[in-house]
C-alpha cells in the first residue's frame, strides 16, 4: 500500500478539510492526505446535496440552498472561505511585501467580508435554481473538482513562501500524486454527473489558471489560503454551468 493511495489518507484528508471529529494516532501526513482532497470533497458535496435535495421536497428551493450552504459550512468550518477571504483582503495592498503581510493576518477586513459573502449568495442562488436531482449532482461535481482544481494548483504553482500549509502541501506533492488527485477528481465527476464532466472542468481549469496567475503576479506564488481561494472560485464556477446546463438538458441517470 505504501506506493499506492493508503485509506488513512483519506483520514487525514477529512481531518484537514472537515470539523468532523476524527482522530489519529498522529498528526496528519500532508503527503497522503492531499491526494485524497477530491473524494473528501465528493462526500462533502454528497452530504451538502442531499441536505438541498431532501429540504427541497419540503421547502421552498431558496430555503433549502440556504440551509445546505450554511451545513456546508459548518462541516468545513468556513475552512476554503476563511482561504477566500484573506486572499480579497491581502489583494488590497500596494506591493507584494505588503500583500504578503496582510494574507498572514487572520483578521478579515471589508475586501474579504465582501467576497465570501459574495461566494455563499451565489452558490445560494444557483442551488435554489437547480432541480433536487441536479443540485445533488451538481453540488457533488462543485466539491470534488474545487478541490481538485486546488490540489493541481499546489502540485504545480510555487509556494509563496517556505512555512505555512500552503508550503507543506506543495512539497508534500510529486507529480503522480498531483496527476492522482485531479484524475481522482474528474472521474468522480463523470460518474455523478455524465458529460457534464467536460463543461464543469473547463470551468474548474479557468478558474484554478486565473487565481493562480493573480497570485503569482500579486504575491510571486501561492498558499493555503489562495489554494482555499481556487477551491472557492471554482466551486462558484462549476454551480453556475451547472443552472445552464440543468435548464437545457438532464443527467445522464
Amino acid at each position: 500500500m505504501s506506493n499506492g493511495l493508503p485509506p488513512w489518507g483519506a483520514l487525514s484528508a477529512a481531518q484537514l478539510l472537515t470539523r468532523i471529529p476524527i482522530r489519529l494516532r498522529a498528526a496528519p501526513n500532508v503527503a497522503k492526505a492531499v491526494p485524497w482532497f477530491p473524494v473528501v470533497g465528493a462526500l462533502i458535496g454528497a452530504a451538502i446535496g442531499g441536505v438541498a435535495a431532501g429540504l427541497m421536497e419540503l421547502t421552498t428551493p431558496g430555503v433549502a440552498a440556504t440551509v445546505a450552504v450554511l451545513f456546508g459550512i459548518v462541516v468545513t468550518g468556513a475552512f476554503h472561505e476563511d482561504g477566500l477571504a484573506d486572499t480579497a483582503d491581502a489583494m488590497g495592498g500596494w506591493t507584494p511585501e505588503r500583500r504578503r503581510e496582510i494574507l498572514k493576518d487572520s483578521r478579515h477586513g471589508s475586501y474579504g467580508v465582501a467576497a465570501m459573502c459574495g461566494t455563499i449568495v451565489l452558490r445560494i442562488a444557483c442551488i435554489a435554481a437547480l432541480a433536487p436531482a441536479a443540485a445533488f449532482a451538481a453540488l457533488v461535481a462543485a466539491h470534488t473538482l474545487g478541490r481538485g482544481a486546488a490540489v493541481g494548483v499546489m502540485g504545480l504553482a510555487p509556494p509563496v513562501s517556505t512555512d505555512g500549509l500552503g508550503a507543506d502541501y506543495a512539497r508534500s506533492l510529486t507529480r503522480s500524486r498531483t496527476v492522482t488527485g485531479v484524475a481522482g477528481a474528474l472521474a468522480i465527476t463523470a460518474l455523478a454527473t455524465g458529460w457534464w464532466v467536460g463543461p464543469f472542468a473547463v470551468a474548474a481549469l479557468i478558474s484554478a489558471v486565473m487565481v493562480a496567475a493573480v497570485a503569482r503576479r500579486a504575491f510571486g506564488g501561492v498558499s493555503g489560503d489562495i489554494l482555499g481561494a481556487v477551491e472557492q472560485v471554482a466551486e462558484c464556477a462549476i454551480l453556475v454551468v451547472a443552472t445552464g446546463l440543468a435548464s437545457r438538458h438532464p443527467l445522464w441517470w
